[in-house]
């Protein structure tokens, strides 16, 4: 008969692999999660619809996430933080001068406009935000804040005070046009919208 003796180094690495598992099962979820709540609306969004897509068992939820809420938060940051990444990486790879505009245009182009659930989740969610836990609200927010960064720094007084003012107003903008594109029926009107908007932005910038 053969006896298996785990060493201390053995027992390390079996609990690295149990928490590499939960770590990314973690993970697939909270991706699930930032997905159906833009999707879907905060309150549209069940753990049980979550898990179900994330593949997994319902009772599974509490072995990583201690409430509802808490996984409301992971995902509004992960969401927030794929969109100020991805505007981030727009404006990088510009051509100098370009930076803002290039970002606007894709903020509001066609294919963000239709797909709400990688898109930006201020408009998705925005007026939902203040009816959620200040957990999740404050998620938000810090994305938020990093998302009128980004555009600051495409601005040729980055670093004023006149800048980040200007950029808040632009950021604004760009959020309230892409929900009242989305929110009518009418595609001319919904075009004509975001159209209007980057023809107000076209000389602001480096």
């Amino acid at each position: 008969m053969m006896t298996i003796m785990f060493t201390k180094s053995t027992q390390t690495g079996v609990k690295r692999a149990t928490q590499s598992r939960k770590e990314a099962t973690h993970e697939r979820i909270v991706e699930v999660a930032a997905r159906a709540i833009r999707r879907s609306g905060y309150a549209g969004t069940g753990v049980a619809d979550i898990m179900k897509e994330a593949g997994l068992t319902h009772g599974g939820f509490y072995a990583h996430f201690a409430s509802r809420e808490t996984l409301l938060a992971e995902a509004a940051d992960r969401a927030g933080a794929e969109a100020v990444g991805l505007s981030a990486n727009i404006a990088a790879a510009a051509a100098p001068g370009q930076s803002l505009q290039e970002l606007m245009r894709a903020y509001l182009s066609q294919q963000h406009l239709e797909d709400v659930e990688n898109g930006c989740p201020v408009a998705a969610l925005g007026s939902e935000m203040h009816r959620q836990a200040p957990e999740v609200r404050h998620a938000a927010t810090r994305r938020i804040k990093e998302m009128i960064d980004v555009v600051a720094r495409q601005l040729l007084d980055w670093g004023t005070p006149g800048a980040h003012e200007q950029a808040m107003f632009m950021v604004s903008s760009m959020v309230g046009a892409m929900v009242m594109a989305r929110a009518v029926d009418d595609s001319r009107l919904s075009e004509a919208l975001r159209e209007a908007a980057l023809k107000h932005f076209s000389g602001v910038g480096k």
